[in-house]
């Protein structure tokens, strides 16, 4: 068996998932309009790259009802429903979470569309970078729009290092859970095809 991480294990073709999974798009095309006018680059980035993410899967393969599946999208959509700036902890955590999904739905979208290609275990690794690389991202961001937009950002050093470490422990934790999740699905493969090794 290959070990390349399979696309099948987030996208779905059925009319019901393929349905909400377009209203929740469309939910966030809308939002990236709206973060666009109103100078929130942080929710405008996040609501752009969920939607085309979602939309790839259809695009790709010209079929309306293949998309990936909506309760993975409507993760990768929570900072955008707790809201990307809230300075408690746990919503932090359940934000570094979602970004943790976006980045592997990321991950097949880039395998559907670029030569890219990647394990399960580098997957898992680039999941965990990303959720933290994206604190980084919004910190620069917030800042920036703070300084020239107005808008709202952390008031000292010990916030931004709680929301850091946040998406620190959202990142291992991330990683983890697409772990177990990928053990499953390969021992399921090698049920499926004895001659398979189970790597992940």
């Amino acid at each position: 068996m290959s070990q390349q991480l399979p696309e099948e294990w987030f996208v779905r073709d059925e009319k019901v998932n393929a349905a909400i999974a377009w209203a929740i798009t469309v939910v966030l095309a809308i939002l990236a309009v709206i973060g666009f006018l109103a100078g929130l680059l942080v929710v405008m980035a996040i609501a752009a790259v969920a939607a085309l993410v979602a939309i790839t899967p259809a695009a790709v393969n010209k079929s309306w009802t293949r998309t990936v599946s909506w309760p993975l999208l409507l993760l990768a959509s929570l900072p955008l429903v707790l809201g990307v700036g809230r300075p408690a902890f746990f919503t932090d955590i359940v934000i570094g979470l979602s970004i943790a999904t976006l980045s592997m739905l990321v991950v097949v979208a880039l395998q559907m569309t670029t030569t890219v290609r990647m394990t399960p275990r580098f997957a898992i690794f680039f999941v965990a970078l990303a959720t933290m690389a994206f604190a980084g991202f919004w910190a620069v961001g917030s800042a920036i729009s703070a300084q020239y937009l107005g808008t709202a950002f952390v008031e000292t050093n010990d916030q931004l290092m709680i929301i850091f470490t946040a998406a620190v422990i959202a990142g291992v934790v991330g990683g983890l859970l697409f772990r177990w999740y990928f053990r499953r699905q390969l021992k399921a493969n090698l049920e499926a095809t004895p001659d398979a090794e189970v790597v992940a």
